[in-house]
């Protein structure tokens, strides 16, 4: 199945992972990025593994790459992948190079971006993803896929889950997109706790003390969709409302239950441990921000997201790269 080519417009860790994934799977792939990301795929190519043994490579010539947007002339589907800040800027861009009839597929963390999209692209097909799994550089050219989860995309026309179903990557379609955004959302939560921990996800899930805290934040950000009256959709096989149940339980029964629903590698952390790590900017703004401005304009308080918010400006405004910070300084 080819149908054109796809453009994935800012190509990053989740970028260069699916479309390393798809240019192996026969799909026609352009890779849309900076110059640090693209040279060493110029060189060595994409090489793509993850916690389940996937050990991939594509050659550089099996994907094209390119540093301008004028490259999204051909696209038949674009995939955005940028930063939740930058959404509005890619947004024109798409809308000055790529054919009005390409669909757009925003697969970034946070919520309201597919909104932003269809401001700047009006009459087009422009649709909210939702991607389970993290992914982490593993060296030149080298993106690892860390944890586990299957992508799902907003429902239409055009079968597009099938074009974007490929060995080791399944795409599914779902009519309460926003709702399951809203519920990846709550597990993203957890990239600012990890990334103010020093400690890889799995260490840090073994930790009740951590776990507490994330169940804490997370009771307190289900409560502010409550008051907002969103609706909320678990990425797992569980409710959302059972999330910080199941992390305030002691570990062995813990470790049992959440096996059964998410796989992590050892060495895994959340991709704002690595932009703290290399003192780039993070997406604080698109997950405790966003619970804190929802909190304010209903008047409620959240304290927890307020202060790890509050906690990750300030590493990122000072420089530091690896915080380690204690379950307790990120108290209130």
């Amino acid at each position: 199945m080819d149908q054109g080519r796809i453009v994935i417009a800012g190509a990053g860790a989740i970028g260069c992972f699916v479309g390393g994934l798809l240019a192996a799977g026969g799909r026609p792939v352009t890779l849309l990025g900076r110059a640090r990301v693209l040279d060493p795929i110029r060189q060595h190519g994409v090489h793509l593994t993850d916690f389940s043994g996937l050990d991939l490579r594509v050659d550089p010539e099996g994907v094209r790459l390119s540093e301008t947007p004028g490259c999204m002339a051909d696209a038949a589907l674009v995939l955005v992948t940028v930063k939740g800040g930058a959404t509005a800027d890619m947004a024109a861009e798409i809308a000055a190079h790529a054919p009005a009839d390409a669909p757009v597929i925003s697969l970034q963390n946070g919520i309201g971006h597919a909104d932003t999209l269809r401001a700047a692209l009006p009459g087009r097909d422009a649709r909210a993803g939702m991607v389970p799994f993290n992914v982490v550089p593993a060296g030149p050219g080298h993106w690892h896929r860390a944890t586990s989860g299957d992508i799902a995309i907003g429902a239409g026309p055009g079968d597009l889950a099938a074009r974007l179903t490929v060995p080791g990557l399944t795409v599914t379609e779902a009519a309460q997109i926003t709702a399951l955004q809203w519920g990846k959302l709550l597990l993203n939560l957890t990239n600012a706790l990890n990334a103010l921990s020093g400690l890889t996800l799995r260490d840090q899930l073994l930790s009740r003390d951590w776990r507490r805290l994330m169940a804490d934040q997370m009771a307190e950000a289900l409560g502010v969709l409550g008051a907002c009256g969103i609706a909320v959709r678990s990425t797992t096989p569980l409710p959302a409302w059972m999330g910080p149940h199941i992390l305030r339980l002691p570990t062995p029964l813990f470790l049992r239950i959440a096996a059964q629903m998410l796989t992590i590698d050892p060495q895994a952390r959340t991709s704002m441990a690595y932009d703290v790590r290399t003192g780039r900017a993070t997406e604080i703004d698109q997950l405790q921000g966003l619970v804190v401005d929802l909190a304010a304009k209903r008047g409620i308080p959240a304290p927890i997201c307020t202060k790890v918010a509050g906690l990750v400006r300030k590493v990122t405004e000072t420089g530091a790269t690896d915080p380690q910070l204690t379950p307790d300084a990120l108290r209130p």
